[in-house]
């Protein structure tokens, strides 16, 4: 369906009276739940409803209702009239009749109505979405952590990888571990680190074999709150057989193009 134009006329009636908030509990939540999917179509067609109902609630001289509500209101106009024709003469011509004022109130409380129902709807879609969108983000976290996991254990068993050990300069910091598979990537982990004080991080370094050469700026990370350091580096700036060593130094924030500090983590790369 293309517009609300194609909305069978059966269920365009029970839309029509949904507006109109006329319909039973079990109606009334068909059609709630047809809406929730999303039909374009369906929600074009409440939308008409609900303005229709809401012009002739206010009464506005500018407006003027649709064809079909027209028709409606029209068919309803003459039936009453009709059964009103015996005493309607002995009425002054510019009397407004009750039965008019009684629809006008009715038009403007199912207006109000519906304005409430209208904003409750599009509060739960609204909070229903957000919730959504966190479930997929939890998901994808999930997903992301599970593949960084398993591509570091793969590393850490593979009889490919390399062990280096990567002492501190002074003896109250732990050692840290480094495994560097030339296929994988390189993982350094550590436990009971002191975390960098304000915005600064760790930076691990690769210090080449060719003489000259500057130090390699790799990834950062700063250690957990319960002290835990474990860098996943997919894709080093260099070989474990053009590397001389590994170094880590602390960084400002995003990491530096060269150090700045002192190495306070620095282990050999020896390859057999």
């Amino acid at each position: 369906m293309n517009g609300s134009d194609q909305v069978p006329d059966d269920f365009r009636e029970l839309i029509e009276a949904y507006a109109l908030g006329a319909l039973d509990s079990e109606e009334r939540a068909a059609v709630a739940a047809h809406l929730v999917i999303g039909c374009a179509e369906c929600t074009k067609a409440l939308l008409e409803s609900r303005w229709m109902v809401s012009q002739l609630a206010h009464l506005s001289p500018e407006s003027a209702p649709s064809d079909m509500l027209r028709g409606r209101l029209m068919h309803t106009v003459g039936a009453e009239a009709a059964a009103a024709e015996p005493t309607a003469s002995a009425a002054p011509k510019s009397a407004i009749p009750l039965w008019m004022w009684g629809a006008v109130a009715a038009a403007l409380f199912f207006a109000l109505y519906n304005a409430y129902q209208a904003r409750v709807t599009t509060t739960t879609i609204q909070h229903t979405r957000v919730e959504l969108e966190k479930q997929i983000h939890m998901q994808q976290e999930s997903a992301r952590e599970l593949a960084v996991a398993r591509r570091e254990a793969l590393i850490l068993t593979d009889p490919k990888s390399l062990k280096i050990a990567m002492p501190a300069g002074t003896k109250d910091l732990p050692v840290l571990r480094a495994t560097w598979n030339p296929e994988l990537g390189l993982v350094v982990s550590g436990q009971k680190l002191q975390v960098p004080s304000g915005n600064r991080t760790l930076q691990l370094w690769l210090i080449p074999k060719a003489p000259g050469s500057k130090p390699l700026p790799s990834s950062t990370l700063r250690p957990g709150a319960d002290g835990k350091f474990d860098l996943l580096v997919a894709d080093p700036p260099d070989s474990p057989s053009a590397t001389k060593a590994l170094a880590i130094t602390d960084e400002p924030e995003g990491g530096s193009p060269q150090p700045t500090t002192t190495p306070i983590w620095m282990g050999a790369v020896a390859i057999k």
